[in-house]
């Protein structure tokens, strides 16, 4: 069962478009071995071979970057920092407005927005060689005190072989039929305010069921909503909290157990 309606595919092409590996996304594949997945690196240095780079911008907003050059902003708010970076892809949700922008720059190549016209959804297939990047519709609570069907996506960054979802403004536990559409997420980022989105009971039940190797809590307030939601997934889940804003990840050194790796937000500035 479908339940987006309106339609967008996008393919790049050019000397520049890399191939991308093959991800399990849907055919979910064996566990793979290894447990040192964590590198401290700067985001302007270059992305190892066969890996992704994962920075915490700011709230829900993630730079994911592939060893080719491409650059994707989840939850675009139409800034990232004093970096002077034009993104390929951002990606926006608009439950509120620390999640998106009605302007975003004009340069960047492709602004997918996370919703269509009320109610009725929106399905983004963008294939930009070394990265694919796709959607998932759920609903958000209206402003108007109702809800809003199809009105959030989740997400999901394919690039190396690697699947890497972004729940967005997520209200609800999702479907069957939205589990089945995700397949497997290799890495996750998830709200874990508690209030705005989803009860913490709620948005760990959804982690649990989808089993992601990596688990990055996003849209805390305070390291207190932050503490509560690390101690109450301490029961499940394992907790690495090193103080780094970046993470380098790829299939061949996923941890074998899911785990929650903590990123620290910090805007992007130019390095010398």
């Amino acid at each position: 069962m479908r339940w987006v309606v309106a339609g967008l595919m996008l393919v790049a092409s050019g000397a520049g478009a890399q191939e991308r590996r093959p991800s399990h996304c849907i055919a979910i594949a064996d566990a793979t071995p290894g447990i040192e997945y964590l590198h401290k690196a700067a985001w302007q240095d270059p992305v190892p071979e066969f890996s992704a780079r994962i920075s915490y911008i700011a709230h829900a907003s993630f730079l994911i970057q592939t060893r080719g050059g491409l650059n994707a902003v989840t939850d675009f708010t139409g800034f990232v920092g004093g970096a002077a970076l034009i993104p390929d892809v951002v990606t926006m949700n608009h439950a509120h407005d620390t999640h998106w922008t009605a302007y975003p720059d004009p340069a960047i190549p492709h602004a997918l927005q996370g919703w269509g016209e009320f109610g009725q959804g929106i399905e983004h297939h963008l294939d930009l060689g070394e990265m694919l990047v796709r959607n998932v519709s759920t609903d958000i609570r209206s402003v108007y005190g109702g809800v809003e069907e199809r009105g959030n996506s989740i997400f999901v960054f394919e690039v190396e072989g690697l699947c890497i979802g972004h729940l967005g403004h997520l209200h609800h536990i999702p479907s069957d039929e939205q589990f089945a559409a995700l397949g497997r997420l290799d890495v996750v980022m998830a709200a874990v305010d508690g209030g705005t989105t989803m009860p913490l009971p709620e948005m760990i039940e959804v982690l649990k069921r989808l089993k992601s190797s990596i688990i990055i809590p996003m849209h805390w307030f305070s390291d207190f909503s932050l503490e509560r939601f690390l101690v109450d997934i301490r029961d499940d889940f394992p907790v690495e909290r090193d103080g780094v804003t970046e993470l380098v990840v790829s299939l061949r050194t996923l941890p074998d157990r899911p785990t929650v790796v903590v990123l620290e937000p910090q805007y992007l500035i130019e390095q010398e």
